[in-house]
Order: C-alpha cells, then structure tokens, then sequence
C-alpha cells in the first residue's frame, strides 16, 4: 500500500537557511555576560592596590 508521501518529490539540495542555528546566543561570551571585544584597559584599571 503506498500513501502520497511515497509519490512526492524530494528536493535534495535545499538552499533555505537552517532551521537551527550553529550556536546559540547562551553559548557566546555575551551570553555569558563577557564583554564584546579585547578590553584589556578594564582590568588593569581595576587592579587591587596590592599589585
């Protein structure tokens, strides 16, 4: 016995975009609550005094 899936066409070679995304925004620094970019300025200006 054969339904209509079996008689459809099967288009192979999609083009549309994913339907999940590779990496979600939890997985990302921001995510994590880092800052964007190499900030390096921040930490020194928060150094402790004993440094």
């Amino acid at each position: 016995m054969h339904g209509p899936d079996d008689e459809r066409p099967v288009d192979l070679f999609d083009e549309a975009p994913p339907v999940l995304p590779d990496q979600t925004t939890d997985d990302t620094d921001i995510g994590w609550g880092d800052w964007l970019g190499d900030d390096d300025s921040r930490l020194l200006d928060e150094r402790p005094p004993h440094w």
